[in-house]
C-alpha cells in the first residue's frame, strides 16, 4: 500500500508535507488528518524546521474529509446530539486550527482540485500558490450540507461576505486565475512549474528571521478578530519578544556592518 502521506525534510529545514492518495483526488482520513496535525506541532517544536510546505500528488490536492474512512457518522446513522460538533471540532477545525497556529509560515502548493475542506487546508495557509489547472470548490451545497473546517470564517476575511456567499450558495468551481484575482492565491504558475515555484519561496522562508515571521503571523491573524487598541499592543508585546531574539541581534549588527544578514531561525 502507498504512504498516505509523504514526509521529508530538506537540509535547509523546509518540512514537505504531500498528500499521497491520488486514486480519491486526496480526500482525507481521520488517520491522515491526525498526521497532518502532528507534523505541524513538529514544525513549530523543532527549531531546526524553518518553513512547511503542503501538496499533494495526482490531480487533486483534497477533496474534502474522505466519508468512507473519515469516522464521521453517515446522515442515517442513530447518534445523540453533540456528537457532529465534537467530531468537527476534535477533527476538521482542529486540523485548520494547527494550520493556522503553526509558527512556522506554511506555503500551500495546490497542484490540483481544492474542494470542501481540501480548500480550506490551503486558504489557512500564509501563502497559497496554485497551479493553472488547480481550482476551489464549495462543495458543501451540493451535498445539502453546512460549509465545515472553518470555511465561514476564512473566506469572509479574505474576500468579503457577498463573494463568499456566492461561492458557497452555489458550489461553482473557481479557477485558479480567478482565486488569484479575488485574493484567494498569491499566485497562479503552470502545472510544470509549481514544484520549483513553491521550492524557491520556501528556501526563501527558509533563510528568514523565523521567529519574526511566527510573530508577524500572529499578529496578523489576531487583528482580523481584533480592535486598534489590541493590535497595537499585540504589536508592542511582540516587538519586545522578539528584540531577544538572536536573528533580531544579527539583523540589526547586519546592517549597521553594511553587510548581508545571516538569518539561523533562532
Amino acid at each position: 500500500m502507498p504512504t498516505p502521506i509523504l514526509h521529508t525534510i530538506t537540509p535547509n529545514g523546509v518540512s514537505w508535507i504531500t498528500l499521497n492518495r491520488p486514486e480519491v483526488l486526496n480526500a482525507i482520513t481521520a488517520d491522515q488528518r491526525d498526521h497532518l496535525i502532528a507534523l505541524l506541532e513538529e514544525a513549530t517544536a523543532a527549531p531546526s524546521i524553518r518553513a512547511v510546505v503542503l501538496t499533494a500528488t495526482g490531480k487533486g490536492f483534497c477533496t474534502g474529509a474522505d466519508l468512507r474512512g473519515s469516522g464521521t457518522p453517515p446522515p442515517a446513522t442513530e447518534r445523540t446530539a453533540g456528537d457532529i460538533s465534537r467530531t468537527l471540532r476534535q477533527g476538521a477545525q482542529r486540523l485548520i486550527t494547527a494550520v493556522l497556529d503553526c509558527e512556522k509560515p506554511v506555503l500551500a502548493a495546490v497542484n490540483g482540485t481544492a474542494a470542501g475542506l481540501g480548500a480550506h487546508i490551503a486558504l489557512a495557509c500564509d501563502l497559497v500558490l496554485a497551479a493553472e489547472s488547480a481550482r476551489f470548490i464549495e462543495i458543501f451545497v451540493r451535498r445539502g450540507l453546512v460549509p465545515d473546517g472553518a470555511g465561514a470564517y476564512l473566506l469572509p476575511r479574505l474576500i468579503g461576505p457577498q463573494r463568499t456567499k456566492e461561492l458557497m450558495f452555489f458550489g461553482d468551481a473557481l479557477p485558479a486565475p480567478e482565486a488569484e484575482r479575488l485574493g484567494l492565491v498569491n499566485r497562479v504558475v503552470p502545472d510544470a512549474d509549481l514544484e520549483k515555484t513553491a521550492q524557491s519561496w520556501a528556501d526563501r522562508l527558509a533563510t528568514s528571521p523565523t521567529r519574526a515571521l511566527a510573530l508577524t503571523k500572529q499578529l496578523v491573524n489576531a487583528s482580523l478578530d481584533s480592535d486598534r487598541a489590541a493590535a497595537l499592543a499585540a504589536e508592542a508585546a511582540a516587538q519586545e519578544i522578539n528584540m531577544a531574539s538572536a536573528d533580531a541581534k544579527e539583523g540589526v549588527a547586519a546592517f549597521v556592518e553594511r553587510r548581508g544578514a545571516v538569518f539561523r531561525g533562532r
